[in-house]
C-alpha cells in the first residue's frame, strides 16, 4: 500500500484517466508542465502504453511523489519532463516498480527534467521503492539519482524533504542510482569523503530548519502512530537542536497495517504529540487544527511559524493505493481516493481497471474558478470551508458521514471482489467500474446532503436540536424549536478574559 495527498494552494484536481492504446510508429507524445499547464514539447510515444487511473496504472504501479527542491542550480529550466508528467508517462509505460525507474530514469536522461528535487513513492503489488532524483544544470538533460527498496516487513515516509542518505550500490536487489550520483557531487566540489560516506540527502538537499519542522515532523508522525521509540527523535523533528540525530528512512512497525489505518494516517493534525495544534489560540473559537498561511509571518519585527500537519486545507486530492499480488490486476488494484483534504472526505474505491470514471471525479465545467455541485472537489471544499472555522462544533457532524462512508466500502469490499472474481477479466473489470461509479454517485449525493445540513443545523453560530431519528425539532406550533446558544468554549473564554481584564466584566 502506499498513501499521497497533492498539496498547493489554489489547486483544482480531477482523478486522470489515460486509456490503454496502440501507438504508430512516429506518434508523438506531448508533455504539459502538471504544475503549470505550460507546454514544455513532445516526446516519442511507444508502440503501446497502459490504462491509467489517478496514480494507479492497470498492472498495479501506483507512483506518488513529494518536492524537496534542493540545490536550485541543479534544475534544468531547458528540460521537457517536469515531475507530474514523468509520473503520468511512466505509469502508462511500466509493468513494475523496478521499470518504472528504468522508464523514469531514462526519459529524464534522455529529454531533461525540468522540476527541482523529489523523492518518488514507486510500488508494484511485490515491492516498494523510494527513489530521489534531481536535475543536473540548465541544458544538461542529466540526472542524478537513487532509489532504495523498503523491506517488506517495514514502513516508510517522505514529506517534502530528501530522506536518503548513505546507500549501497552494491547491493542490487535493493538499491539502484545513476553512475554519476556521487561524481557529479565531486565535480562540483559539494563532496570530497569516500563513496560509501555519500549522503543524497546531506549533500544535494540538506534539511534546514523548515525541511526538518514543516516536512520531517510530518514523517514523525505518521512512525509514532506505529512504534514506541519516537521520542529519541522529536528534537530532530522539531528542527531546533542542530545536531539532533536523524531518523531512518524506514521502521518496522509494532502491527501490521490496514487500508483505515492509513486513511486515517493522512488525517492527522499531530494530536496528542509534541506538535500538537490544540494548545493556543491560533485554531480561533472552534479550536481548528489548522492554521492560515503562509507557513512563515512576521510581527514586531520578528519571524514565527505555523505548524504544517498531515492534514492540511490546500490538499487537491488523497489516495490510499492498494495493490495485491494474489489477485488477477483487474481486481487486485484499487485505489481509494478523495477529492479535498483527507480528514474532510470519504476515500471512495475506484479500481485499477477502471475505463469510465465517475462523473464527480471528471466534471465537464468545472475548473478552479468554476463551481460545480456535480463535482466532488467543489462539493467537499464547499463542506470543508464550513467546517474550519467552527471545527469543534461541525466536524463531529462531519466525521460521523465519512467514517460511515469510509467503513461501508471497506466492509463491502470482500463481497464485491469475491463477486468479481467469479466473472472473466473483462466482465469483472466492468462490474467493478461500475460499482466504483455508483459509490462515487451516492458519496458526493451524501455529501451535498451533509452541505445543507450544516447550514441549518449551525446557522448563525447557534445549534439546531434534533429528534432521535435526526429530523430536527419543532415547537408545539410546528416552527423550529429554540436552539442551543453555546457560546465560548471554556478554555477560550479564560483566554479572552485574560487579554480583555475587566473589559467585558459585567456590572454589578
Amino acid at each position: 500500500m502506499c498513501t499521497y495527498s497533492a498539496d498547493d494552494y489554489g489547486m483544482f484536481q480531477s482523478l486522470c484517466h489515460f486509456p490503454a492504446g496502440k501507438h504508430a510508429k512516429g506518434e508523438m507524445r506531448r508533455i504539459v508542465d502538471w504544475d503549470t499547464n505550460e507546454y514544455h514539447g513532445d516526446i516519442p510515444e511507444v508502440e503501446e502504453t497502459y490504462n491509467v487511473v489517478g496514480n494507479i496504472n492497470e498492472w498495479q504501479v501506483t507512483i506518488g511523489e513529494t518536492t524537496f527542491g534542493g540545490r536550485e542550480e541543479m534544475v534544468d529550466s531547458t528540460g521537457i519532463l517536469d515531475y507530474g508528467s514523468l509520473i503520468y508517462v511512466t505509469l502508462q509505460r511500466s509493468k513494475s516498480a523496478r521499470e518504472a525507474i528504468k522508464v523514469m530514469t531514462t526519459l529524464a536522461e534522455t529529454y531533461g527534467y525540468n522540476s527541482g528535487g523529489e523523492s518518488f513513492t514507486i510500488c508494484d503489488p511485490d515491492e516498494a521503492w523510494i527513489m530521489e532524483m534531481m536535475g543536473c544544470g540548465p541544458g544538461s538533460k542529466k540526472v542524478v539519482w537513487v532509489a532504495v527498496r523498503i523491506p517488506d516487513d517495514a514502513i516508510s515516509a517522505h514529506a517534502n524533504q530528501s530522506r536518503i542518505r548513505t546507500f549501497n550500490v552494491k547491493d542490487k536487489e535493493n538499491c539502484m542510482a545513476s553512475k554519476n550520483v556521487v561524481k557529479y557531487a565531486r565535480e562540483q566540489g559539494w563532496f570530497t569523503g569516500k563513496d560509501s560516506d555519500f549522503s543524497f540527502c546531506d549533500v544535494y538537499a540538506a534539511a534546514d530548519f523548515g525541511g526538518r519542522r514543516f516536512c520531517e515532523a510530518r514523517v514523525w508522525t505518521f512512525f509514532n502512530k506505529y512504534c514506541d521509540y519516537m521520542d529519541k527523535y522529536v528534537d530532530y523533528a522539531a528542527g531546533k537542536v542542530k545536531d539532533a540525530e536523524p531518523m531512518p528512512l524506514w521502521i518496522v512497525p509494532n502491527r501490521k497495517l490496514s487500508v483505515k489505518d492509513l486513511e486515517m494516517a493522512m488525517r492527522d493534525h499531530y494530536e496528542g504529540t509534541p506538535f500538537a495544534l490544540d494548545s493556543d489560540i491560533g485554531g480561533g473559537i472552534w479550536e481548528m487544527p489548522y492554521r492560515p498561511t503562509p507557513l512563515q509571518f512576521e510581527c514586531d519585527g520578528k519571524k514565527y511559524f505555523n505548524e504544517r500537519p498531515v492534514s492540511t486545507q490546500q490538499s487537491g486530492f488523497v489516495y490510499v493505493s492498494q495493490m495485491r499480488s494474489w489477485l488477477p490486476r483487474e481486481i487486485g488494484g484499487v485505489l481509494w481516493f478523495g477529492n479535498d483534504d483527507a480528514n474532510m472526505v470519504a476515500y471512495t474505491p475506484v479500481y485499477c481497471s477502471a475505463t469510465r470514471i465517475p462523473k464527480c471525479y471528471n466534471t465537464p465545467g468545472a475548473d478552479a474558478v468554476t463551481f460545480s455541485m456535480e463535482n466532488a472537489f467543489w462539493v467537499c471544499n464547499w463542506v470543508s470551508n464550513m467546517v474550519y472555522p467552527r471545527y469543534s462544533q461541525m466536524f463531529p457532524s462531519l466525521e460521523l458521514v465519512r467514517d460511515s462512508l469510509d467503513n461501508s466500502y471497506l466492509s463491502q469490499q470482500a463481497l464485491v471482489e469475491e463477486k468479481a472474481k467469479q466473472l472473466d477479466g473483462a466482465a469483472a473489470a466492468k462490474y467493478l467500474n461500475d460499482y466504483s461509479c455508483q459509490k462515487c454517485d451516492e458519496m458526493i449525493s451524501r455529501w451535498r446532503q451533509l452541505a445543507t445540513y450544516l447550514i441549518v443545523k449551525y446557522n448563525d453560530m447557534v445549534v439546531k436540536k434534533e429528534n432521535a431519528d435526526g429530523s430536527f425539532m419543532l415547537s408545539k406550533h410546528g416552527i423550529g424549536e429554540r436552539p442551543v446558544r453555546p457560546g465560548y468554549p471554556e478554555k477560550y473564554a479564560k483566554e479572552l478574559i485574560k487579554q480583555t481584564g475587566t473589559k467585558f466584566e459585567v456590572a454589578k
